[in-house]
């Protein structure tokens, strides 16, 4: 084993039957959490087709589980645990079937992986997902389990192959890890400090990802707006207009209709971000802003280094640069300490604020952070009653909402979104420009045949809380190249880019060869 590895613990049953090789081998990679997350298991993905493996026909068994966990919520542990119990008899009755364990859940537990489930043939970390193929191929030639978690990044995931989920839009990092310390948040230490990726390489991924067709780009990161840390000058600090010129550089990009990006932090969002978002065409008018309280006294608990008058005043500014932006938010109900009183505090932000739309959570206690220690934990009860309240006034905030899109025109990305509703009503569904999920049916001014991909504009005719109906004809429709690709079955392959960490030029880097897209 690698000396650069934390911890490594072989354990299981020297009996495990020989495998084959990943050349014959099939895989299906199941993922958990936040969009992080998401994106991670695409490189996952590439990884493995890299190696010879081939994604698993759906409905079909794979002879290679993978889960990316999240160790944010509580019911993350059992589900994990639950799910790989259910694989336990699969793998009996299946000689040479792998299952790996990875992601933030991994990075926690660490060695009870293999204790709990000693089933499992592989865990590895946040830091390492490269690792994936060798510690398969080490588990299938030893006979035994691997455990590897490394507790630093030692190169950027953008340095690894990528096998895209959609042929429409893409995740891309720019940056990993976090250096807040919220009180409630295990996120820093499963993911590290926060590391920023080069400009150059981000533009790169992003022109590599438009070469192959796809549309809308989402710029991720834990604290998008403290991007530039890592290029921090030791007498100037942060580069503290390294996003917004990072947005403006992704306006010079032909081809890129569409550039969203999530999550910022209030304490560190500034002025020069609404400009770039305001100035900058293909920047969504949309904003997810997370909240987590709107009590003063709860958010210092929180360490959460801003309060509601700030929250408020970003919010102001963000709607008189884009008065028709949509603003989403995520809520914790229930932090050690939450009196009524805080909780009011809340539903008067809610109020004000007039999200779109609110990712609302119940207080989950995690080990290892200083909020699982405080006195005063929230009875499950006043918890729940405080939940189902907020739900209820955000619903009533988003229908109100939605309803002023009634009778305005949308431009709709297609979505790849089939459901029952939408089957039984011969409708698709689309994403506004502001991320409002919208459902229409296919019948009007149409070329052909409207595939997810393509772009449609539709007049809004009812609204409901979470989507919005344009039950009229379609007023237009363009074909693109994301749609012809999706009609195909291709989805973009992206090669590695980025060699380390760094700060080169702001800009728009040199077009890349096409790559070729690969079956989804």
């Amino acid at each position: 084993m690698s000396t650069k590895v934390d911890e490594v613990v072989e354990t299981a049953s020297s009996e495990r039957p020989e495998q084959p090789s990943s050349e014959q081998r099939s895989y299906e990679v199941r993922t958990y959490g936040c969009q992080m997350n998401v994106h991670d298991s695409e490189r996952l993905s590439g990884l493995l087709e890299e190696a010879g493996y081939t994604k698993a026909a759906t409905g079909t068994s794979a002879d290679l589980v993978v889960f990316n966990t999240c160790a944010v919520r509580e019911n993350a542990d059992n589900k994990l645990y639950g799910n790989l119990s259910q694989l336990a008899p699969v793998k009996q009755e299946r000689p040479g079937m792998q299952i790996a364990v990875g992601g933030c859940l991994a990075q926690k537990d660490r060695d009870v992986v293999v204790r709990k489930a000693p089933w499992v043939d592989v865990v590895f970390g946040t830091h390492n997902i490269g690792s994936l193929p060798a510690l398969l191929e080490r588990a299938r030639h030893n006979n035994e389990a691997q455990v590897e978690i490394l507790e630093s990044l030692e190169a950027f995931p953008s340095t690894l192959p990528a096998k895209r989920e959609s042929a429409y839009a893409g995740w891309v990092s720019i940056s990993v890890g976090c250096n807040n310390t919220c009180t409630f948040c295990i996120v820093p230490a499963l993911r590290g400090k926060e590391v920023d990726r080069r400009p150059g390489d981000v533009l790169a991924e992003v022109q590599a990802l438009v070469d192959e067709g796809v549309l809308e780009v989402t710029l991720l990161g834990q604290n998008v707006n403290a991007y530039g840390a890592s290029f921090a000058d030791p007498e100037l600090g942060r580069d503290r207009g390294a996003f917004a010129a990072l947005l403006h550089a992704c306006g010079d990009i032909d081809g890129l209709e569409r550039v969203r990006f999530t999550s910022p932090h209030p304490a560190e969002f500034t002025d020069d971000v609404i400009e770039a978002m305001a100035a900058t065409p293909n920047v969504c008018p949309q904003l997810h802003m997370p909240l987590q309280s709107g009590s003063d006294r709860v958010l210092r608990s929180m360490r959460r280094s801003y309060r509601k008058t700030r929250f408020l005043g970003i919010i102001e500014k963000v709607r008189a640069a884009m008065p028709h932006a949509a603003i989403t938010t995520d809520i914790i109900v229930g932090f050690p300490g939450e009196t009524e009183e805080d909780f009011a505090e809340t539903l008067d932000v809610v109020r004000k604020a007039r999200f779109t739309s609110a990712y609302t959570f119940q207080y989950s206690k995690r080990p290892g952070t200083p909020a699982a220690e405080m006195a005063d934990q929230v009875p499950k009860a006043v918890v729940q009653e405080r939940f189902e309240r907020l739900i209820a006034l955000q619903e009533e905030v988003s229908l109100e909402e939605n309803r002023k899109i009634v009778g305005r025109e949308v431009e709709l990305l297609v979505a790849d979104a089939p459901n029952k509703k939408n089957v039984a009503a011969a409708r698709m569904s689309g994403r506004a420009r502001d991320g409002r999920l919208v459902h229409f049916p296919p019948i009007g001014a149409i070329d052909g045949t409207v595939r997810p991909g393509d772009i449609v504009t539709v007049d809004v005719t009812s609204a409901a809380p979470h989507f919005l109906i344009a039950d009229g004809l379609v007023k237009s429709h363009r074909r693109t190249r994301a749609g012809d690709a999706f009609e195909r079955g291709v989805t973009p392959k992206t090669p590695p880019i980025g060699v380390g960490l760094g700060l080169p030029q702001i800009g728009v880097p040199a077009p890349l060869p096409a790559v070729t897209g690969c079956s989804a």
